[in-house]
């Protein structure tokens, strides 16, 4: 572990078990996180606001006796640009709240640096959590897509930036940004975590999203928010008996790279033993897709109330949801709401004996071009119900561009899923 790249493809506990072994100090990894910044952001463009290099070894100097004894050791992490840092400005992608400076850290933020964690930066993000574009590219292809909305988090954990980062997900955007740019990322079941300190988008669907280069890290960050102990080594990895597939032909569009990664994966699962079933969804998943929408546009024009006050200032995208959910009657919305919970009890119905579900993280590679995020059809349908879901990376198309797989569990059955993506990693790497 001594030269720079390898420090800098280093995991989270990884690192932490480096520097409690004295084979590397933190000192050495920050460095190796500030030279990998300064050789790629002009390229990549995770970043919205950061610390210099000299601003981030004096906080972390100037307390060192507290960084050495705690958890995390002063490492860096991301924190996505809706989510509130009390020294750092939160923006949330958008010219209406340039110059927004909170007063205190989310809860999130707060319990990360509580736990010796340092925030490097403010990642990019999309305008308010939605489709509308920031400055990043995907650190696999620079040509594509990172995805949305959390692309600056998930590109720096990509591009071996830092080793944890914040994200958010109200449709698709942790999974689909994780999928792109080959990371992990993980969202809990809906309530899972504190939102306080992040900006609400719709607060039936909204959760906060990790992302990683490890799940053994998903695990020690999880810990962390639910303030339970955390420990850096021996994180549990269990098979799954049973695995309910899902194609994405249920969802949506597919293209034929991601149905070769999903037939290579449920051939990898049989080869272990694993029992797989095809769910037959009917039109039942595809619906989900809709109803989501419809509690999005719901919700989201009675959150952003006062962004909705300076329509000139928005882009069109989110200003024509703010006009589909105003002209939407209740009924629609509290209906829509009703289906997800009647949907998620029919899932779970349809294979008794299944653990967790797998289905494609997004419809295909990250498309080329800038000016759109890709589509966010493949976790509409999970984010409505609520479930846990980790972006399980390692699958590449011909072109070595990544393709993501996720895994989806029982709602607070969270640490089983992080067990059985743990378990699922390497077979696909």
């Amino acid at each position: 572990m001594n030269s720079l790249i390898e420090l800098n493809k280093m995991g989270l506990c990884q690192m932490l078990q480096a520097i409690e072994s004295g084979s590397c100090d933190t000192e050495a990894l920050i460095n190796t996180c500030f030279d990998r910044i300064d050789v790629r952001e002009l390229e990549v463009g995770a970043w919205h606001i950061k610390r210099t290099r000299e601003e981030y070894l004096s906080e972390y100097r100037g307390n060192k006796s507290f960084y050495d004894q705690s958890l995390l050791k002063g490492l860096p992490f991301g924190v996505k640009d809706i989510i509130d840092t009390e020294e750092m400005m939160t923006e949330m992608g958008s010219p209406i709240h340039i110059g927004r400076q909170p007063v205190e850290d989310a809860s999130c933020v707060a319990l990360i640096r509580a736990a010796g964690g340092i925030v490097l930066g403010k990642t990019v993000t999309t305008e308010f959590a939605y489709f509308k574009p920031g400055k990043t590219k995907n650190p696999a292809d620079l040509e594509r897509t990172p995805g949305g909305s959390s692309s600056g988090s998930a590109a720096a954990i990509a591009d071996s930036m830092v080793p944890m980062a914040l994200g958010s997900q109200t449709a698709a955007s942790v999974i689909r940004p994780a999928a792109y740019c080959g990371a992990i990322g993980y969202v809990g079941s809906r309530g899972e975590f504190s939102l306080r300190g992040g900006q609400p988008l719709a607060q039936s669907l909204d959760s906060l999203g990790l992302l990683a280069r490890r799940v053994e890290d998903i695990q020690l960050l999880r810990a962390v928010l639910l303030r339970q102990t955390a420990s850096i080594y021996n994180h549990q990895s269990t098979a799954p008996k049973c695995v309910l597939v899902c194609h994405g032909e249920s969802v949506g569009e597919t293209s034929a790279a991601m149905k070769k990664a999903m037939d290579n994966a449920i051939e990898i699962l049989k080869s272990q033993g694993v029992k797989v079933i095809e769910l037959d969804a009917g039109g039942r998943i595809k619906e989900m897709v809709n109803h989501h929408i419809n509690i999005m546009s719901w919700e989201v024009c009675r959150n952003l109330v006062i962004e909705s006050f300076h329509k000139e200032k928005l882009s069109e995208p989110l200003a024509a949801l703010m006009e589909q959910g105003l002209s939407m009657d209740r009924k629609d919305y509290v209906t829509s709401l009703d289906a997800t919970q009647v949907c998620r009890d029919w899932l779970w119905s349809y294979a008794l004996e299944a653990d967790v579900i797998l289905a494609p993280s997004a419809p295909d590679i990250a498309p080329l071009g800038h000016d759109a995020t890709g589509a966010p059809h493949m976790s509409r349908p999970w984010q409505a119900m609520g479930l846990p879901v980790i972006n399980v990376p390692g699958m590449k198309d011909q072109n070595d561009v990544p393709l993501g797989l996720q895994l989806i569990g029982k709602v607070r059955d969270d640490d089983m899923l992080l067990e059985y993506a743990n378990w699922m990693m390497p077979l696909i790497n």
